[in-house]
């Protein structure tokens, strides 16, 4: 039986695009050569694709990242392309499907779907709502609400009105959510911009850090609990791994604590009673549903006392190894290698149903 061509597509321009790269090694890494011929398609910092050759030694080379990098992708001549966004001409025509592993904005947030739903090209994860909506952290709790999911409360603010009224803003701030309180951009992942606000005369600095990367804002309640994570699998009828507990080694679960091993725990399954167990699936399978999520996704949650609440849903999670996401399968009976085969599958399972409505 022939080989089916994976186009693994990492890098990007947004600020996660070094975690990018570490994802995209591991399933170059993992990926069973008997039965795929996996293909790098790196994104440049400025949005140039990189194809052919050892791309991604390239990207990780460029951007200073240590990495456990497989031998050289290909005897191919590395090749830049010439114009942004688009996808490099002719490359679809070469692919079977695509595993894209673009963290953050210009690849999680619906636009590198377009790009590969206009190919034709079946793809791994969520269509450009879900992803859209994903990587919305404001849209995303207001869909959460209207499915009856319970979230943390929370502002939505506008850059610009922001700085027409800094004062009454904060006052706002003050006023309805209260402290400790973060405040983050709505459009962005890894606790990029995030800040942990203990005080009034510390929310213009979080507000104008936020600012630098999103026109629109969040604050939130500071939930003081446990943080649960559980990853969901499948297309239309999602199942929902075992829940694991986030111990970050700092006060809270910033960049750095996500990122320098060794500085976070994560325990598998997560010591919680049975009954909780089971909520926290059927909440996971419900936050899935409710952006109308495919193949993969992670939702997280905290737990204050008994209370429930869902945090997000990331519709790329970190994906190497000993990333949460495939650890929480892992415990859960699906090793990395058939998790892989199972969202390759999902993927083509997605294109075909999509393409009996379309066509």
């Amino acid at each position: 039986m022939a080989r089916l061509r994976v186009g693994i597509i990492f890098g990007g321009r947004s600020s996660e695009h070094e975690v990018s790269l570490a994802s995209a090694a591991s399933v170059w890494n993992a990926l069973d050569r008997r039965r795929y011929e996996p293909a790098l398609l790196g994104i440049t910092k400025d949005g140039h694709w990189l194809t052919g050759g050892d791309s991604l030694r390239a990207l990780a080379e460029a951007s200073g990242v240590r990495l456990a990098l497989p031998a050289s992708s290909s005897g191919e001549a590395l090749v830049k392309s010439e114009g942004r966004g688009g996808l490099p001409v002719g490359l679809a025509r070469t692919l079977d499907v695509v595993f894209p592993l673009v963290h953050g904005p210009f690849g999680e947030d619906g636009t590198l779907q377009g790009l590969l739903e206009l190919a034709d090209l079946p793809y791994v994860g969520a269509g450009v709502l879900a992803s859209a909506i994903g990587m919305d952290k404001a849209m995303m709790k207001l869909l959460f609400r209207a499915h009856g999911l319970p979230v943390v409360e929370h502002l939505v603010l506008l850059r610009k009105d922001w700085e027409a009224d800094p004062r009454g803003t904060e006052a706002r701030i003050a006023r309805e959510i209260g402290f400790p309180c973060f405040v983050k951009p709505s459009n962005l992942g890894s606790s990029v911009g995030m800040s942990k606000v203990k005080h009034t005369t510390e929310l213009g600095a979080a507000l104008a850090e936020a600012a630098r990367h999103d026109r629109k804002l969040l604050v939130e309640r500071a939930a003081i609990g446990r943080e649960i994570e559980v990853a969901v699998l499948g297309n239309d009828e999602p199942e929902a791994s075992v829940p694991g507990e986030v111990i970050p080694g700092k006060e809270w679960y910033d960049y750095e604590a996500k990122y320098t091993p060794g500085l976070t725990k994560f325990v598998i399954p997560a010591p919680v009673l049975d009954d909780f167990t089971r909520e926290f699936r059927r909440l996971a399978v419900a936050a899935f549903r409710a952006i109308e999520a495919a193949g993969m996704a992670r939702v997280d949650f905290f737990l204050e006392g008994d209370r429930i609440l869902v945090n997000e849903i990331n519709t790329i999670p970190g994906f190497t190894e000993t990333s949460a996401y495939p650890r929480l399968w892992e415990a859960s009976g699906v090793p990395y290698p058939a998790l892989i085969d199972r969202l390759i599958q999902l993927a083509l399972e997605r294109h075909a149903e999509e393409r009996r409505r379309a066509f």
